[in-house]
């Protein structure tokens, strides 16, 4: 029970960071370019690789915490960066065509489930 506990208390601070980043830079940034799902795309990349070396290779991080932190906290973040992360999985063990369709497939089929589910909301 405390596992999940963490994991949602996290989640919600992951949720909360991204809202308040997404906030703070598209007041500095305006209209235009979604900067800052950019950044938190990125920033969840970076915080990943990060957290994920620190446990797993330099094991400064324990697996339960290394757990919550990229389940939890930065599940809520960024999905984004668990994307990138499993692609880079299949390039570590030269799987590129497994990377090119996990990247790709997630995208195009990403679209595809949006718009379906734009035209679903539109008929209900």
């Amino acid at each position: 029970m405390n596992k999940l506990l963490l994991l949602a208390l996290a989640g919600a601070c992951g949720t909360l960071a991204r809202y308040w980043l997404s906030i703070a830079v598209h007041s500095a940034t305006g209209r235009g370019l979604p900067w800052g799902t950019a950044l938190v795309n990125l920033l969840g990349c970076l915080l990943f690789g990060l957290i994920w070396v620190l446990a797993d290779q330099r094991q400064l991080i324990r697996p339960e915490l290394r757990g919550v932190l990229l389940v939890g906290f930065l599940g809520a973040f960024t999905t984004f960066s668990s994307l990138i992360f499993e692609s880079g999985e299949f390039l570590r063990n030269d799987q590129w065509a497994m990377a090119a369709l996990n990247i790709a497939g997630q995208n195009i089929l990403g679209f595809a489930a949006f718009f379906l589910g734009a035209a679903l909301g539109r008929v209900l």
